[in-house]
């Protein structure tokens, strides 16, 4: 599994580990009965605490991406689709946010950006 954890993103390193899981079961790149590295593994092979991959196991485990086993270690679980839908919104309501506050500061209007929206959403 590559995950890559950077200093400078402004993200704290957990959120880093939690954000690429997710996006990797999203993609279907990690699927159903998956195994994910045991955390002591995954500590060791990104450097950091192991206290902080426990946080991301737990965060991915409350928010429904993965199932945890005493002994066994832990798996991609069965995704609700309309969480996986829930969760794709929540992401592009991410992207738009930063798209709208960037449209703002270079003067284009709402009708300019929709119609460029659409022309990229079509392929155009």
């Amino acid at each position: 599994m590559d995950i890559i954890i950077s200093n400078s993103a402004g993200k704290p390193i957990y959120e880093q580990i939690t954000s690429q899981i997710k996006e990797m079961i999203m993609n279907g790149t990690l699927k159903e009965g998956d195994p994910l590295p045991s955390m002591r593994n995954l500590a060791q092979q990104l450097r950091i605490s192991i206290i902080t991959t426990k946080r991301a196991y737990e965060e991915l485990e409350r928010d429904g991406f993965i199932e945890s086993f005493t002994g066994k270690g832990s798996f991609v679980s069965r995704q609700d689709q309309e969480f996986v839908r829930e969760e794709g919104l929540k992401q592009i309501e991410e992207y738009l946010t930063s798209a709208a506050d960037k449209a703002k500061q270079c003067g284009i209007e709402i009708g300019e950006l929709t119609e460029l929206l659409t022309m990229i959403y079509k392929g155009e």
